[in-house]
């Protein structure tokens, strides 16, 4: 039994070799079509998604989801630079570890200097277990405390991040377990010490 397609048939000689090339070329056509379409739109879509900030979180995982979600709600769904590290705010300040905020400082300058990114969030959280073991093991028994000495914390990251990067706008949060989040003003700049 013979093969019905013409560009296999062996016995019909130079005929054949050409419906050999032209099906061949047709296959390698067809190819480089599927490929440009399917990176095209995979290169316009790393395109389209430029982090537009720097988020510093705790490690927490309690509140990943809450803050994911917010993020989202922030426009930034999946359009921001993450860096983790426990205390947040507090890692800045070189708690619990100084190389927390050498760390911090190093992320924030590749994502400034690469990514060109427009804004830093910090977002500290209630019941943070850093701040429990470096500032006050009761500080959750008082949430009036709690918040204060977050707000404390997260200005002087704030500061921190305007005296180096003053073109960048610094957003602070504090995310309570029932994932409420509340945005903080920064307090005043706190004067130099000469």
């Amino acid at each position: 039994m013979r093969d019905s397609c013409q560009c296999f048939q062996h016995d019909r000689g130079a005929a054949a070799m050409t419906d050999r090339r032209q099906f061949l070329r047709h296959l390698v056509g067809v190819g480089v079509l599927m490929t440009a379409s399917t990176i095209a739109p995979a290169a316009a879509r790393a395109e389209a998604k430029v982090p537009k900030a720097l988020v510093l979180s705790c490690i927490d995982y309690r509140i990943l989801e809450a803050e994911r979600y917010f993020l989202s709600l922030q426009n930034l769904g999946g359009q921001y630079d993450f860096t983790a590290l426990a205390g947040a705010s507090l890692a800045l300040s070189g708690m619990p570890h100084q190389y927390d905020a050498e760390a911090f400082w190093d992320q924030l300058d590749i994502s400034y200097r690469l990514h060109h990114i427009k804004k830093v969030l910090i977002l500290d959280h209630q019941d943070c277990s850093v701040y429990k073991y470096k500032i006050d093991p009761s500080l959750t028994d008082n949430p009036v405390l709690e918040l204060a000495t977050h707000t404390e914390y997260l200005s002087r990251a704030y500061w921190a991040i305007r005296d180096r990067y003053p073109d960048l706008n610094i957003e602070l949060y504090f995310v309570n377990l029932n994932t409420e989040v509340k945005q903080i003003s920064p307090l005043a700049k706190a004067p130099t010490v000469t």
